[in-house]
């Protein structure tokens, strides 16, 4: 089901003037803000004064640009940025799921978001039921009278697994559910609200800002419920208080203009090493690969001009293999063993260890989480073919492929 839809044109065609002119618009560097007078002081609590600001934990100029820019770039009407991924995540769930609720989610999601449903919310009375989501018959076997949402990554941390969105989307309205859908893996790529999801989640410290200098996270919706969550008396974004700073906002702000080059190339690199990976006999997952389960489904999904993005995984066979391999590509200055992704050098981790280690080892196991597998943010390196060659030799020092076999 594609669209459309391009979402470096909306980007492109947002334009901001700083108040001196600037071509940058100018950073609010102010937590508080005068009022002329005490009844637009008293709208402005009531939401009633639009342009106006009150305190910036509520608003501020410079996260209301950050904010219009990401809901143009995923198709909402509007969107409210926060501190961290994580900020986005827990407030938008909080705001939609109360005492007695229930949320379906995917059983492969960020080890973070996994412990928040797992272990934190069931003390506000909200279950969490985790499923294979690409069993859509398992998903609907797991809505109960009590179901809010549906909660999905569009390409999971860390397997790779593809949400057909469409699918998740029709059974959502089936039960009046809220399909909650984090892009965070497939911006540009991937538009889920066009897809039919409601609210579509990015932690911006990644792909988005793509230098790892900043933390950040949007939910992008309705204006109703974005309103909603920057209530005054009861929105959890705004009583929660995960604010971001208006220099970090602006700083995404200008990262982000560069986002639809950036994902063309992170996407081409990856296609290449995971071809060349898989064609040295290493199990590689990629969605780009006609072997990886749901490659149809995802290429049903994607705007084609930035491809199948940039993450991919490769299973070594062990923990020790995986270490000493990512130890040594480190050294040949490869890339860096780090969690994370989005960065302009390639990052490798062993998840099973960092970002999935909230997960327990016998959900991990059940998942079909090795310990030897190893996820990749691929680079914007320049000449990729160089690349894989040095990653082969790499592999080949550290036994993970056979030297003797190596193409002549």
């Amino acid at each position: 089901m594609k669209t459309d839809f391009n979402p470096a044109d909306r980007i492109q065609d947002l334009q901001y003037f700083g108040e001196f002119g600037g071509v940058n618009p100018s950073i609010s560097d102010s937590s508080t803000y005068t009022f002329l007078s005490a009844k637009t002081m008293f709208d402005t609590f009531e939401g009633n004064a639009e342009g106006c600001y009150l305190y910036s934990r509520h608003s501020s100029p410079s996260n209301l640009y950050l904010d219009k820019a990401m809901a143009s770039m995923e198709g909402t009407e509007a969107a409210n940025v926060a501190a961290s991924g994580m900020g986005a995540i827990t407030s938008t769930l909080l705001q939609l799921c109360g005492n007695g609720d229930h949320i379906v989610s995917s059983r492969t999601i960020y080890g973070g978001t996994y412990a928040f449903l797992k272990n934190f919310t069931p003390r506000f009375g909200i279950k969490t039921t985790f499923v294979d989501i690409t069993r859509i018959e398992m998903v609907a076997a797991a809505i109960t009278s009590e179901t809010k949402v549906i909660y999905c990554e569009t390409v999971s941390n860390p397997l790779l697994e593809v949400a057909d969105i469409v699918a998740l989307s029709k059974i959502a309205k089936q039960h009046g559910l809220k399909l909650v859908v984090d892009n965070t893996f497939s911006p540009m790529s991937v538009a889920p609200v066009k897809l039919g999801a409601d609210i579509v989640i990015h932690s911006l410290t990644k792909y988005i800002n793509g230098s790892s200098d900043t933390v950040g996270g949007v939910t992008c919706a309705s204006h109703e419920f974005i309103d909603s969550l920057k209530n005054v008396n009861n929105g959890a974004s705004m009583l929660l208080g995960p604010t971001m700073d208006s220099f970090r906002s602006a700083s995404i702000m200008k990262n982000l203009r560069t986002l639809h080059i950036r994902m063309k190339q992170h996407s081409h690199n990856a296609m290449y090493l995971a071809q060349q990976f898989e064609k040295a006999g290493l199990k590689t997952v990629y969605p780009g690969l006609k072997s990886h389960p749901s490659h149809e489904t995802y290429a049903s999904m994607i705007n084609p001009e930035y491809g199948f993005g940039g993450m991919m995984t490769v299973d070594v066979g062990s923990l020790d293999k995986a270490n000493d391999l990512m130890e040594l590509m480190q050294q040949r200055n490869l890339g860096y063993l780090a969690v994370s992704l989005g960065f302009y050098k390639t990052l490798f981790s062993a998840p099973g260890t960092s970002t999935s280690s909230e997960i327990p080892l016998e959900e991990q196991k059940e998942m079909g989480l090795s310990d030897g597998l190893i996820r990749f943010s691929i680079g914007l390196d320049n000449d990729i073919e160089r690349t894989y060659l040095m990653m082969r030799e790499c592999m080949e020092e550290t036994g993970v492929l056979d030297k003797s076999l190596s193409e002549a």
